[in-house]
Formats: C-alpha cells, sequence, structure tokens
C-alpha cells in the first residue's frame, strides 16, 4: 500500500510533514510517496534514518492557502494537491493525505477523481475520540456550508457507512445536531432533515445537543457544514485550552512546580486530555468521491501527520469507497 502525501501544505510544511510520514511509514508499515519539491524533500529525507519504501514525487507548484481554490486547482496542475490525488486517480497512491487549502483539496477531488454516482455532494467525516472505547464521527466538517435536507440525509447516510467499515460500529446510532432534543426544534433546515431521517431505516435516535456530544447519545452526529466545522474547531480549541491550563495550573498550585503531563497523570485526566486532542486521529475524510482522500489540519506538526497517514491506511484497507459506490444515495 502506498500513501501519497502532500509535503507542501500545511503551516509547518514541509519538515513536520516529512518527520511524520517517515515516522508513519515505520509503525504502520505502509509506503509512502512525498508529493512536492524534489530538491528540498531529497535535502530533508537524506537528514533522517534511511526509510525503505519511501518515494518523492516531483510537483513544482504550491496552492497557498489564500488562493481561491478551484482557481488554483486550475492553474496550478503542478501543485502538490493535484498532483497527489492524480496518483490515486491513476491507482498509484491508495490514498492521498494533506494539510494544505481544503478547498483545494476538495476541488481537485472533485474535479480529478469526481463523485460516486447517487452522492450529490461528498462530506467531511471527522473522527472524535470522546470515549476511550470507540470513537465517533461528526459530518459534514466543513466542506458545505449551505445545505438541503436531503444533503443531510445522504450525510447520515455516508457517516454510517463510514462508522461501520472503518470504526467497526455495529449499527451506528445517528444523532441530528439541533438547538434542543424535540422533535420540533430547530431551522427549516433541521426539521425537514429530522422528518427524511425518521423515514430513512437508519438507526435514527433524534436531536442531540452540544453537550450530548460528550455523553455519546450518538456514534454519528449530522449537521451541515457551517455548523460542524465551528463545532469542531470549538471542540478543539477546547482541548488545547485545558492542556495549556493544566500547564499553568502544575505551576501555580505547588511548592515544587510540577510538569503539566505529570499532574495529568496524577490526577487521571491524561486519557481524557488525549481523547480531546485533534492530533490523535489527524483529520477527516471526504466521503462521497472515487478514492481515499484525508484532510489534515493546517496546523499540522509531525503527530497529526503521522495519524492522519494511519487513519488513510485503515480507511483504504477496509474497503470503504467501494462499499459505498454499491450502496444507494437516494
Amino acid at each position: 500500500m502506498i500513501i501519497a502525501v502532500d509535503a507542501a501544505g500545511g503551516d509547518y510544511a514541509p519538515q513536520e510533514i516529512v518527520k511524520g510520514a517517515l515516522k508513519a511509514s515505520q509503525d504502520y508499515k505502509v509506503d509512502i510517496a512525498l508529493v512536492g519539491r524534489k530538491s528540498i524533500l531529497n535535502a530533508l529525507v537524506k537528514r533522517q534514518p534511511r526509510t525503505p519504501g519511501l518515494t518523492i514525487v516531483e510537483a513544482s507548484e504550491i496552492i497557498n492557502f489564500d488562493e481561491h481554490p478551484i482557481k488554483a486547482v486550475r492553474s496550478k496542475p503542478d501543485s502538490s494537491i493535484v498532483v497527489g490525488i492524480n496518483l490515486v486517480k491513476i491507482g498509484e497512491a491508495s490514498a492521498f493525505v494533506s494539510a494544505g487549502n481544503t478547498g483545494a483539496v476538495l476541488g481537485a477531488a472533485l474535479l480529478n477523481l469526481g463523485k460516486i454516482k447517487g452522492v450529490e455532494r461528498p462530506a467531511l467525516a471527522s473522527v472524535i475520540a470522546i470515549t476511550p472505547d470507540t470513537p465517533l464521527l461528526l459530518i459534514d466538517a466543513g466542506a458545505n456550508v449551505d445545505c438541503r435536507p436531503k444533503n443531510l440525509l445522504q450525510f447520515a447516510r455516508l457517516g454510517a457507512t463510514y462508522s461501520e467499515q472503518v470504526l467497526g460500529v455495529s449499527s451506528p446510532k445517528i444523532g441530528l445536531l439541533n438547538n434542543g432534543s424535540e422533535e420540533i426544534k430547530g431551522n427549516r433546515l433541521t426539521q425537514e432533515t429530522y422528518q427524511l431521517l425518521k423515514e430513512s431505516g437508519l438507526n435514527f435516535m433524534g436531536n442531540i445537543e452540544g453537550q450530548d456530544i460528550f455523553s455519546r447519545k450518538a456514534d454519528v452526529i449530522v449537521t451541515d457544514g457551517f455548523v460542524g466545522n465551528i463545532t469542531l474547531k470549538t471542540l478543539e480549541g477546547f482541548g488545547d485550552t485545558f492542556q495549556s491550563l493544566i500547564q499553568q495550573v502544575g505551576y501555580d498550585f505547588s511548592d515544587v512546580p510540577i510538569h503539566g503531563n505529570l499532574l495529568l497523570s496524577i490526577t487521571g485526566l491524561n486519557s481524557w486530555v488525549q481523547r480531546m486532542d485533534y492530533t490523535e486521529y489527524g483529520g477527516a475524510c471526504l466521503l462521497g468521491v472515487h478514492g481515499n482522500v484525508i484532510v489534515a489540519h493546517g496546523r499540522s506538526q509531525s503527530k497529526a501527520i503521522k495519524n492522519a497517514i494511519g487513519l488513510a491506511k485503515i480507511t483504504a484497507e477496509r474497503g470503504n469507497t467501494p462499499i459505498i459506490k454499491e450502496e444507494k444515495h437516494e
């Protein structure tokens, strides 16, 4: 299995991307194709221990975060994002991982891989490790900010398939993110989506509110990409802030300063903080296109990249895309 990795995308590219990719190759036993400028990547790779199964694919152009996604994809055919996506298209890579311009990754996937028949809008499914046993899924995490009820119904079907096939959840419970638990609550979008989900045949358990995410009332949380992205970033921000506070508490309330990680261990909170750490899963899977694409966070460092590659590997191994192709999405 070869995982193509965008070595030019992200706030910490290329150094942290290369470090994470090399670590993933060792830990997950996968071959890595680093996509970017060969001269730079060769120099970085030479500083690391020799890694069998590592190749470097030339991509002379970079799509920056401030560029218009579709325009950049079309005007920069030799960018690391387009080249990486095309490796999946021609079958030379089983999956593509990028921490670059999310819109460009989505655009390149739609233009070059294409949508699976019956899927109107591909969606980003983000894994959240709220509980220690089985993670839950948030869909859509940012691909579609304006949605119709039938779009959310498709997101629920895509998420249920991914949860069952990749995360190993039997008959995953579907929850609709809303501002109240009652059926009549919400805006027009959520009220109409509720009715569609009731009649869908999915294991729909009703509306869930923001606080219900932590109580694991649902295995798959369905929402539009606008709300989903804000929700995801709120959870990530809370996790970051909590870790910082713990670090500070260790110094403020002890005669002998205690390192934050030690305090977490002493209080038993380390496993909880780990579950709130977005780097533990590294990214979101784009569901509904002809290929496995993992969108990592723009601020991903080596740990997040390594785990995003691990997510790409398990997604490809368990054949999620072929299964989605076989299903009806209407």
